[in-house]
């Protein structure tokens, strides 16, 4: 039985910063008061400020503190292994950089159809199950970024999954790109826990345009930050919401909010989704999804998923939408391979510019 206290997660990728190091005097106290208001989950990964988030860990937090007091949650990314002779070699090294004997939670990072063909080459899967069958590992998972299918296929391959990392937030819960929804029911019917990353969205969802913020501003209840938060830990499944926290402020205002939890009420529920069609309205494409494009496409491009990248990068302005367009453009056309056929715009409902809009999409992200 998979059990974490209470629904908040600490993401150690956004740690306070003196220079070029990590401001370790700041994240002792950002970690004394997370466990003070009774919170337990860590997680972290080797590539988070390059290293230090583990060592960080390790003098922060492992070394002060009893094992019992903690759940420490780790990951093999794709960039620090070519072979499975590498797999184990690098786990050690991570469990001496946090300074821990096993991990509660080791997850395969950012699982995608691309690298995944790899870890299963590598038989990191295997790999990573050996170690838990060792103890060096108690709950093993994925985090993930593709579709909906392509995680269907994971859990029917890998049943022993414990766990599903989702990006998963009010914005991107009906998003065609990252199909949070979808993801996320694809879990429950396989039974899997969820951990929610980028629940406020890389912090677009807590500093959001004044439009939304007017909505979110007249329930007079919580910070927009908060209700983003609230609404990923309100589902059914979620086993932790994580939040990257870079100050102690912002773990005072988590936990106060999170230490006796509630799920949204049915105004904070309609406020979140009018917020939500109202950051859709800005300068949006207006794809509705229907797919009637892709069929006749003779490049194969999934023209409403880049449409979807294009306009997450309008609203939030960061890498998330270039990586998402990778993921939708690896099995088949980029927006730039379009010959101008037309086929796409005769069939399209909303008349969209389609032969105009691709050029403007392969300049923004090729």
């Amino acid at each position: 039985m998979i059990h974490v206290e209470k629904k908040l997660g600490f993401g150690c990728m956004r740690l306070p910063m003196s220079g070029d190091e990590i401001d370790t005097a700041q994240f002792c106290e950002m970690v004394d008061l997370f466990l003070e208001n009774g919170f337990n989950y860590f997680d972290t990964a080797h590539g988070y400020h390059s290293g230090k988030s583990e060592t960080a860990l390790r003098e922060c937090l492992t070394s002060r503190y009893p094992r019992e007091r903690y759940l420490l949650t780790n990951k093999l990314s794709n960039g620090f292994f070519e072979t499975q002779a590498d797999i184990r070699p690098f786990f050690e090294s991570q469990l001496r950089a946090c300074g821990v004997d096993y991990f509660d939670f080791y997850l395969m990072h950012a699982q995608e159809r691309s690298n995944y063909e790899k870890y299963k080459r590598c038989r990191a899967y295997e790999t990573a199950l050996e170690l838990k069958a060792e103890g060096k590992i108690r709950h093993f998972g994925i985090s993930f970024h593709d579709t909906a299918d392509m995680l269907r296929q994971i859990l029917t391959e890998y049943p022993q999954i414990e766990v599903v990392q989702l990006q998963f937030n009010y914005l991107d819960f009906d998003d065609p790109a990252v199909q949070s929804r979808k993801c996320y029911e694809v879990c429950r019917e396989f039974g899997k826990s969820v951990l929610v990353m980028e629940p406020v969205k890389g912090g677009s969802l807590a500093n959001p345009p004044q439009t939304v913020r007017t909505i979110l501003d007249d329930l007079h209840t919580d910070s927009p930050a908060a209700l983003a938060i609230r609404f990923a830990a309100g589902f059914e499944g979620i086993l932790c919401v994580l939040s990257g926290m870079s100050t102690p402020e912002m773990v005072r205002e988590n936990t106060a909010v999170m230490r006796d939890f509630r799920p949204l009420s049915d105004a904070e529920r309609t406020a979140v989704n009018a917020a939500a069609a109202a950051f859709l309205q800005q300068e949006q494409i207006p794809c509705t999804a229907c797919r009637y494009c892709t069929d006749g496409c003779p490049k194969r491009i999934d023209i409403p998923s880049v449409f979807a990248c294009v306009n997450a990068h309008t609203l939030h302005r960061d890498w998330n939408a270039g990586y998402y367009y990778e993921i939708h453009t690896a099995s088949g056309g980029k927006a730039s391979d379009c010959i101008g056929c037309g086929k796409c715009e005769q069939i399209c409902p909303q008349h969209l510019p389609i032969r105009k809009l691709l050029p403007k999409a392969a300049k923004l992200f090729e």
